[in-house]
């Protein structure tokens, strides 16, 4: 409590509400980058190595989702969203025709255009932009 001159009193402010707890897509977000720098291997599916479908197969594995081990698979499980909708966590599936049709990558989103992905042979887990306009959206399921 402050006390303002000696007639008025004014009461702190209330206490801020608790931190509302983490979704588990945020919680997936935060696993994905804890594996920055893991190599990617073809086929590969965690803990420490990883290929597209393995590394997100994994992520949400470890906040109790499943999902097959195929990007193409993966957008068949997930809720599809509008592009303008997307929020970090969900999955960016990236296609050669803009279609379901056509998938061949998959990252999860992480917010204002970056994903983390395990790109392709020869690199690591990264943060990257999404770098085509040529992708759908998936929101795995609650």
């Amino acid at each position: 409590m402050v006390t303002v001159g000696a007639a008025a009193t004014v009461l702190p402010p209330a206490a801020t509400a608790e931190a509302s707890p983490m979704t588990f897509r945020q919680h997936a977000v935060q696993i994905a980058a804890a594996h920055n720098g893991d190599p990617y291997v073809y086929g590969a599916a965690g803990p420490h190595r990883f290929d597209c479908s393995g590394f997100t197969l994994y992520v949400y594995r470890q906040v109790g989702k499943s999902l097959v081990h195929n990007a193409e698979g993966q957008y068949s499980q997930t809720q599809h969203i509008a592009k303008s909708d997307k929020r970090a966590g969900d999955l960016i599936f990236y296609t050669s025709n803009g279609r379901a049709s056509g998938i061949t990558h998959v990252a999860i989103y992480a917010g204002n255009g970056y994903t983390w992905v395990a790109p392709h042979s020869g690199s690591n887990v990264h943060k990257q932009a999404i770098y085509t306009s040529r992708y759908l959206v998936g929101r795995v399921r609650g």
